[in-house]
């Protein structure tokens, strides 16, 4: 299995993940003409696609959707809430009904060689869910935009090789920053982003021996820095209640503007 992030972060949000014969996006938060280019730069081409699989509706996650969709008549995995809404996404266009397919929590979907196990998260949309993938023997799981993380989050996302996961914000740049009052209550509440902090200590939860790469994602461009995200994270991990430091695993950031690394499990 083949992974890479091509866009992530509060102005955009685009995933890769494929087998041999098999190609799938997860969100499509940004342009069309930028996911093809990020797709190019990993070989692979939008018309390859055999799926876009929506985490929820909030545009940073649907941007290009509905260009995507036309152009190749891509099909659409969303919950049906999700869906719906979508649909009533200003800018979105008209998108063919025929494409939609629902998915729901826990129930997993076969798409080529790839079996993607959608479950509930806790965020402002209409009904939010991350992703487990699975390709033969490997794992990996995208799981960002959570207010929180429950004991049933933490069994969804056991013996990964590789996981996104979201280090939103910095609870003090975000608290001192410009954002008003209501937003940042949003993002701080149990149904807004994980902080650099819960991030850590989540992670803390999940290590193991195997585990191959760990990509902070959805960083804040006003509440957060690269190197800020890092250095928190890496320190909940080292502190925490676990056997590890965070030496011991390959950590990345995920880029805002422009495609990651291609990971390969």
């Amino acid at each position: 299995m083949e992974l890479c992030s091509i866009a992530s972060g509060s102005s955009g949000n685009c995933i890769f993940a494929g087998g041999a014969d098999t190609g799938i996006l997860f969100d499509a938060g940004i342009s069309g003409k930028r996911i093809e280019a990020g797709l190019n730069g990993i070989g692979r081409t939008g018309k390859e696609m055999d799926a876009v699989f929506v985490t929820h509706e909030h545009s940073d996650h649907i941007k290009g959707l509905g260009v995507l969709a036309r152009r190749y008549g891509i099909p659409i995995y969303a919950t049906e809430a999700t869906w719906q809404a979508v649909k009533s996404a200003p800018g979105i266009g008209e998108i063919p009904e025929a494409l939609y397919h629902p998915v729901y929590p826990d129930r997993s979907v076969k798409v080529g060689e790839l079996e993607i196990t959608p479950f509930s998260i806790s965020h402002d949309a209409a009904d939010p869910v991350a992703y487990r993938i699975a390709c033969g023997e490997q794992s990996a799981a995208i799981a960002t935009d959570m207010g929180m993380y429950t004991p049933d989050i933490i069994a969804r996302l056991q013996h990964l090789d590789v996981l996104f996961l979201e280090a939103n914000h910095d609870v003090h740049m975000l608290e001192a920053g410009r954002y008003p009052y209501y937003l940042k209550r949003r993002i701080l509440g149990s149904r807004g982003h994980l902080s650099n902090e819960d991030s850590g200590r989540l992670l803390s939860e999940l290590l193991h021996d195997d585990i191959q790469e760990i990509v902070l994602s959805h960083l804040s461009k006003e509440n957060n820095y690269p190197a800020l995200a890092f250095e928190t994270v890496s320190a909940e991990i080292t502190m925490g209640d676990n056997p590890y430091r965070a030496k011991d695993f390959r950590i990345s950031i995920a880029k805002r503007d422009e495609p990651g690394d291609l990971i390969a499990i």
